[in-house]
Order: structure tokens, then C-alpha cells, then sequence
């Protein structure tokens, strides 16, 4: 089939990869989010989409619109059979989405109807799952709602952030997002509808949804760290600056009061609203991220000094 891949930030890649291997489908074009500003240095760089797109020779497609007439003009003269989508990053409209005769077809990186929305495995992380995956699915109007190709499944492991856990899911996914096309081509795959029951969202996890707050239960804190990183990056208060702090590991006792720091040689703890947890990294702001114990020794905390 002919293919236009839609796609923008690193876990995109593996599935760009994979559709631009197979000898079964021609990519004709990459559409991705217009160069961005980045990094410390705020200087403007092309998605990691666009960046593989163009070293394998593919047209990129930037439009600050996916439903601008020129764009819409753009995409009808590519003449896709489908358009495979990855974490693009804009909305599709009916004009947009009616343009390929098989429709797009995205790969979210959850088990629908679990977890729809922009931050699946983030959510699956704060909320404890123990299985997760990957979905291909029919985009439709509704938020994730559409008939389900296939799927894939990933246990998380008890130390995941969600940047291990999207990595494997982005390789694992891109094998099925291939698969799927394949099937689609062979008129051998029918999606089909979403069950009913077991629908979760997962909005966006935002900076503000990162700060710590320790009077929570500590299970709940190391869950929330891992799933903060690496972005946003779980954050919290130091000496009234904003410090942000590695996955957090759960102790199994409870001796500190939330907040309460406690130093010990190549240790620092944190109380919790029930078990304590254990720093593994602290970044104070304008600075690289350090292991616990080496900004601890720098910092001097005091007997009963807080984080928060």
C-alpha cells in the first residue's frame, strides 16, 4: 500500500522504521509537527520523524494545520491508500481523515478501551497496572474511540518509568502497527468496536501534576515518580527553590514525618503520609541531576529539615 506516516517525537520512530523496511508498502511522505525550539539552548530542531524521514529520502510534511486547504490539496495528490499515525500531536478533522479509502490508522500505546488519551503510559504507571500494551485502531471523531485492529500486550516491571515502559511499547508497537497494515492490505483484518465497559482516560500529565506532595502514602509517590519520568519530572520544594528528584524507591518502614529528610552515608530518605521513600537522584534547578547522597553532602540538610 501507499502510506503516509504521521508521527513526531522519539517513540514515533521505531514504527517509521518498520513501515519504511517492509517491502510490502511504499511510505510516500512523513507528516510531522513544524520544527520546534528545544533543549537549554532553545534552538529550533526538526522532529525525531522528520529527521529519520529525510535520511531515508521521504518527503516531510509540516503543516501548522492538518485541515489547511493547501495541506488537504497535498495529501489528496500523494494519493494514500492509508495513513498511519504515532503520537502525531494535531487534531484530524472529517476532511482530513476521509482522504486515504482505508482511513487512518493510529497505534496508541495502551490496551483499549483502557487509558485514552494523551498519557496512557504515565497513567498505567500512577495507577498501578501490571499489564499494559499497545492498541492499532480506526481514527474516528471520538477520543480513541475507534474499532480496534489489534493489540499487543507489555507486563510492567516493578522499576518502569514511563520512559523504559514507552520504549519497549514503541517496539513492540511498531511490529503490530506493521502487522496491521499488512492485514489491512490483504483485506484479511476487520476492526472491531471497543467494548463498552473498562474505558479510562488518561489526559496529559502536566508540570503541576508532578509536584510531590508528601503527606501522600508513599506507594503512591513511587508510583507517581516513575510515571513523571523523565517528563515532566517529579519536582518538589527545598529551601523554598524548586528541586526535581529521580524515581523514588519505597522503604518498608515508616520513622519520618512527610518530608522529613533523614542523611544517612550513601542514603536519603523522605517521609511519606505512610512508608518512607528513598532519593535516588536530585536535580536543583540550573544544575545536572546528582545521586542523592552527593547532593545531600553538599547541601547539609538539617536534623528535621522538609522537603515541600
Amino acid at each position: 500500500m501507499r502510506l503516509v506516516f504521521a508521527g513526531t517525537p522519539a517513540p514515533a520512530v521505531p514504527a517509521l522504521r518498520a513501515l519504511l523496511d517492509s517491502p510490502r508498502h511504499e511510505v510516500v511522505a512523513a507528516l510531522t509537527r513544524p520544527a520546534a525550539r528545544a533543549g537549554r539552548g532553545r534552538t529550533v530542531a526538526a522532529s525525531p520523524v522528520a529527521a529519520l524521514a529525510a535520511e531515508a529520502g521521504v518527503p516531510v510534511l509540516t503543516p501548522d494545520r492538518p485541515a489547511d486547504p493547501d495541506f488537504l490539496a497535498e495529501l489528496a495528490a500523494l494519493a494514500p491508500d492509508c495513513c498511519a499515525v504515532v503520537a502525531y500531536g494535531a487534531l484530524l478533522r472529517p476532511a482530513t481523515l476521509a482522504v486515504p479509502r482505508h482511513g487512518w490508522v493510529n497505534l496508541h500505546f495502551s490496551l483499549l478501551p483502557a487509558w485514552r488519551g494523551a498519557a496512557p503510559v504515565q497513567h498505567a504507571l500512577l495507577h498501578g497496572d501490571e499489564v499494559t500494551g499497545a492498541s492499532t485502531f480506526l481514527i474516528e471523531q471520538g477520543l480513541d474511540t475507534g474499532p480496534v485492529y489489534g493489540v499487543v500486550t507489555e507486563t510492567v516491571r516493578p522499576a518502569d518509568t514511563a520512559g523504559d515502559l514507552l520504549a519497549r511499547l514503541a517496539v513492540s508497537g511498531a511490529g503490530l502497527l506493521a502487522a496491521t497494515m499488512d492485514g489491512i492490505a490483504d483485506g484479511t483484518l476487520e476492526a472491531r468496536p471497543q467494548r463498552a465497559d473498562g474505558v479510562s482516560l488518561a489526559p496529559k500529565i502536566t508540570v503541576a501534576d508532578a509536584r510531590l506532595d508528601w503527606a501522600q502514602p508513599g506507594r503512591h509517590l513511587e508510583r507517581q515518580s516513575r510515571a513523571c519520568t523523565p517528563a515532566p519530572g517529579p519536582w518538589t520544594m527545598f529551601r523554598g527553590e524548586r528541586v526535581k528528584v529521580g524515581p523514588l524507591r519505597l522503604k518498608v518502614a515508616r520513622d519520618l514525618a512527610p518530608g522529613e529528610l533523614l542523611v544517612e552515608r550513601s542514603a536519603v530518605s523522605v517521609g511519606t503520609g505512610s512508608l518512607d521513600v528513598e532519593l535516588t537522584t536530585v536535580q536543583p534547578a540550573g544544575k545536572r541531576p546528582l545521586p542523592a547522597a552527593d547532593w545531600a553532602r553538599g547541601a547539609r540538610p538539617a536534623a528535621g529539615e522538609r522537603l515541600g
